[in-house]
């Protein structure tokens, strides 16, 4: 499809925390090592230019009277402004900065964006009191937790998993505090930390939708791992919802159906393009989507698929190409945007660890038709991943996403501590 370039001039901001990345670009630095020597001169006066815009940069925090964000504000940190492509008639916007490893985002009815965190520990509120879409501030509520990546926002009170516990913060649009007041709802989570990070939704029943990861890359460890699972908050059942879900760290619930809806990332060490991540539809609770057995629809694992069969298990809605990280994802409603995406889903490739080439880093639609067939998988917005001089040259990672009520998307950055907004400024009738 077509794409278009994004234009800025603001200098780069946010927190860049190292990453796993760090492993396979040492290898290719090895590589690359003669080549760098004849290009070091270029590298060093490459640096030159993010130094004086630093130097020079006068933006101030928002006031007390919040004002409306200025343009500039808005705009694209100056490293990605040339890099980022969106899909044609539409525009990227940075809706708040500083946001140290973002990940799953939940709205208060206020325009309050709440934000959890994985490796920083730290739970945010985001304020936007004049609802200009730019945040007022960022304000921490919580802080040294273990991994408090999942949340989920209802009737006031904004829920958190951090591993094996829930957290509750009661009444949390009137405690925008460091330190808030919390309490735990329920601590019968398993404890591992390997995929001990979660993800929350609420379903439409009202019941608190909970994942529990594989501790481990392949295993069959038994329920209650690789699976999801509804949590009554009054009664504090579990019901289980889907097994053989390797890391789901991102689900939704279909608009018209009601169907759960959940992206599942696919075993390692199998090579570079097996097996697939998975895009699933849960029809019916209970189902078995076929970890740590069968893999994407059709390949049986090594170790654990020994006389198993693949039509025994449920076959993804799509693929997505391996180790791109499918987490955050969400159906589009309304009609803001155009026709082909509505009801469709977007999703959040995290991007690859262990991949070489690295892959994914961007932001897709998985576009769906009436009856819920995968009929196109389309960028929406992409250029976090670029050639460098000694490899990838990773800039951004994106966790999850997030529908605001006038139809823009949010898309938070864990690597650099951005959220951005997408917004459709055509025809929405095309």
């Amino acid at each position: 499809m077509g794409r278009e370039s994004i234009r800025a001039a603001t200098k780069p901001t946010g927190n860049i925390e190292p990453s796993q990345h760090a492993v396979r670009l040492s290898v290719h630095a090895g590589r690359n090592l003669v080549r760098f020597g004849a290009l070091f001169g270029a590298l060093c006066l490459s640096v030159v230019s993010p130094v004086v815009a630093a130097a020079t940069d006068t933006e101030s925090s928002p006031s007390s009277s919040l004002p409306t964000a200025s343009v500039s504000s808005r705009a694209l940190p100056a490293n990605l402004a040339n890099e980022l492509t969106v899909a044609p008639g539409f525009v990227l916007e940075v809706f708040a900065r500083g946001v140290e490893n973002a990940r799953q985002m939940a709205l208060a009815e206020d325009g309050t964006l709440l934000v959890g965190s994985r490796h920083a520990g730290n739970l945010y509120a985001l304020p936007d009191k004049n609802g200009d879409f730019y945040a007022d501030s960022v304000i921490t509520l919580a802080s040294n937790l273990r991994r408090p990546s999942g949340i989920a926002y209802r009737d006031g009170d904004l829920y958190v998993a951090d591993i094996n516990v829930v957290l509750r913060f009661n009444d949390v649009l009137n405690h925008l505090q460091v330190d808030a007041p919390r309490e735990v709802v329920y601590d019968k989570l398993p404890s591992d930390g390997h995929h001990g990070w979660k993800y929350l939704r609420f379903a439409p029943n009202g019941e608190l939708t909970i994942p529990v990861g594989a501790p481990c890359n392949i295993c069959d460890a038994g329920l209650p791992y690789a699976a999801i699972h509804s949590l009554n908050l009054e009664t504090k059942k579990l019901t289980l919802l889907a097994q053989g879900v390797r890391n789901s760290v991102g689900f939704d619930y279909h608009p018209v159906t009601g169907e759960l809806w959940f992206t599942d990332n696919g075993r390692d060490m199998l090579g570079n393009e097996i097996p697939g991540e998975e895009l699933n539809r849960v029809t019916r609770a209970g189902q078995h989507f076929g970890y740590p057995y069968i893999h994407a629809g059709d390949i049986p694992d090594p170790e654990f698929g020994k006389g198993k069969r693949a039509r025994d298990y449920r076959v993804p809605a799509y693929v997505l190409p391996a180790h791109h990280a499918a987490l955050g994802m969400t159906f589009i409603r309304g009609e803001s945007w155009p026709k082909k995406y509505r009801n469709s889903v977007v999703v959040a490739e995290h991007g690859s660890w262990n991949r070489d080439p690295a892959a994914g880093y961007r932001v897709m639609a998985i576009l769906l038709d009436d009856a819920g067939k995968a009929v196109g998988y389309e960028p929406l917005v992409e250029g976090w991943l670029q050639d460098g001089w000694l490899g990838a040259d990773i800039s951004g990672r994106p966790a999850d996403v997030l529908q605001m009520p006038d139809g823009s998307l949010l898309i938070a950055d864990d690597k650099d501590g951005i959220i951005y907004r997408l917004r459709y400024t055509g025809d929405a009738k095309s």
